[in-house]
């Protein structure tokens, strides 16, 4: 009988809980995203609802980071299949942390702050929040132009090119217009040639 009643509490505990729990959770990924899109704001992203969409909102940050968004997709999705293993599955759930700590870092940089300010995320359930929040409130602006990544050379550079999100200096270079090649080396335009649009020059008499 007591058993019984023992089972009874735990249900009633955990049907009082879990909407408890779901509605801070609601609460913190709303919180999360307005703030992310401060910052999205600050570094020129396009489109306010990009912070708003899970996974997607990190690989935007991952390309603000100087972090290739495969890189934090792949590490986003090994968290989420590979920390399932029993025993070592806590070691994988930190792939995604880390590809997180590293494109934070970067963006921390471009605000101004410096890696320290990351120590906030040990603080359990709120510390993201007051990282971001941070980022997000203070004024100083957006400056991408600081050294590179220790990864520039590696596969975790950031390549891709993504409308409405700035390139980062010195990641991907920009595409050449159709057509468009280098001339080769000591090329030199014949006299009287002009580029298309500029007047030509006057030939002497």
């Amino acid at each position: 009988m007591d058993y019984d009643y023992g089972y009874g509490a735990m249900v009633a505990f955990w049907l009082i809980l879990a909407p408890i729990l779901l509605i801070l959770a609601i609460a913190g990924y709303v919180i999360g995203a307005f703030f992310l899109m401060k910052v999205f704001e600050k570094a020129g992203v396009q489109g306010k609802w990009r912070a708003w969409v899970p996974v997607y909102n990190s690989l935007v940050a991952a390309k603000l980071g100087d972090l290739s968004p495969w890189v934090m997709l792949g590490a986003i999705v090994a968290s989420a299949l590979l920390g399932q293993i029993p025993g070592i599955g806590w070691i994988f759930s930190l792939v995604g942390l880390a590809a997180w700590v590293l494109s934070g870092w970067r963006i921390g940089l471009k605000l101004g702050k410096d890696w320290p300010l990351l120590l906030l995320w040990l603080i359990p359930g709120v510390g993201t929040l007051i990282w971001v929040g941070i980022l997000a409130f203070d004024k100083a602006p957006w400056n991408p132009n600081i050294a590179p990544a220790p990864w520039a050379n590696s596969f975790l550079k950031d390549t891709t090119v993504w409308q409405g999100i700035p390139v980062q200096p010195g990641a991907a270079p920009a595409a050449p217009a159709p057509g468009a090649y280098p001339p080769p080396a000591g090329y030199q335009p014949p006299a009287g040639y002009a580029a298309p649009g500029a007047p030509a020059a006057p030939t002497p008499p």
